[in-house]
């Protein structure tokens, strides 16, 4: 019998990570799963899921009075609720998971962790690369591990458009988005831009690096063609419009941002980071340079914009990876059957 109940922790800010969150619990309502949410106050992405079951609001800070008093409220709705399924979201949700033995315990990670001190009631971690998966396993974990991966939302794109932006119509845009933080390496991007005379760049996002970004932009001699967007509703309809969507990150688990772009049917550019290292084939469906190479990303933005061909070959071979290794059915159907005890008799499997 497939899992009815849902109890989710998650305490992720804002990025893709939190996209991918609301498109997977959304894709869960769709099977009819009763969910509920433990999560950070305040999330923009907050009323996206509000519809699909109750949320508790708390930062979880192991140490405040008000850590106990949560433990406290989880394990009553736990007894309450009977959930057959309870599933933290990355390393530190996982302080929380109960010793309940009548359902399915669980840490979806994003990311690599640095020990296993947080899952020590887990029943098993399900990783989206297989290269956290082999992290797990090189720090000592013995449990069953299941590798399974991401997949862009199926949205109807609505382009918006070069005015929409204050961009010349007939302007060669290169997009980014993410959080604004060191690891996403957006200060690359810019410099890389800027050695592309007449490139504009549209940057969606927002966090803690975005000012360093503005005035980077500046110095640079490019703030009259870069445009920040700030957080938006649908980042795929902005790049959607772009002419090649960069990714220029230093760390990057997966990157559900390429996925996304090959949704959008836009060619990609990719550093070597950990998770488009393992999913991208390069010049077959996106082009990679190395991490912190302004001028190889440079190199490869500009092959793009040369020849058009190469940027068609890449979108339909992304495409095709999309339909047959990304897809919300498989995503959903691997999880289904992890909720049904699929894993017991295994180890890792990826």
């Amino acid at each position: 019998m497939s899992a009815k109940k849902i109890l989710h922790m998650h305490f992720g800010k804002e990025g893709g990570a939190e996209r991918f969150f609301v498109n997977l619990v959304r894709a869960f309502a769709d099977r009819g799963i009763e969910q509920h949410f433990i999560v950070r106050p305040g999330r923009l992405w907050r009323e996206e899921i509000a519809e699909l079951g109750p949320i508790w609001e708390n930062n979880f800070r192991r140490l405040a009075p008000g850590a106990a008093v949560l433990r406290w409220r989880m394990n009553r709705l736990v007894r309450q609720w009977q959930p057959d399924v309870i599933m933290a979201w990355m390393s530190r949700s996982s302080r929380l998971i109960p010793n309940y033995p009548s359902a399915v315990k669980l840490t979806r990670l994003g990311d690599y962790p640095r020990h296993l001190r947080n899952f020590r009631n887990n029943d098993l971690i399900v990783s989206n690369t297989p290269g956290i998966a082999e992290a797990c396993q090189t720090l000592g974990w013995q449990k069953p591990l299941k590798v399974i991966s991401n997949f862009p939302r199926s949205v109807s794109i609505a382009p918006v458009s070069r005015a929409a932006m204050a961009t010349p119509e007939d302007a060669f845009v290169v997009a980014g988005s993410g959080r604004f933080v060191g690891r996403k390496g957006f200060d690359t991007l810019l410099h890389a831009v800027a050695a592309l005379p007449g490139a504009w760049l549209w940057l969606m996002g927002e966090g803690e690096k975005r000012a360093e970004l503005e005035a980077l932009a500046s110095q640079l001699g490019i703030a009259e063609r870069t445009r920040f967007a700030g957080w938006v509703e649908e980042p795929m309809n902005y790049v959607a419009s772009a002419s090649v969507f960069v990714m220029p990150s230093r760390h990057e688990p997966l990157g559900n941002v390429v996925l996304e772009a090959w949704q959008a049917a836009v060619p990609v550019v990719s550093t070597r980071s950990e998770g488009p290292s393992w999913f991208i084939r390069d010049g077959k469906d996106a082009l990679l340079c190395e991490i912190d190479d302004a001028a190889g990303m440079a190199a490869a933005i500009e092959r793009l914009r040369d020849d058009q061909e190469l940027g068609t070959r890449l979108v339909a071979a992304g495409r095709e990876r999309l339909a047959a290794e990304f897809t919300m059915e498989r995503v959903v159907d691997a999880y289904v059957d992890v909720f049904n005890g699929k894993f017991r008799d295994e180890n890792a499997n990826h």
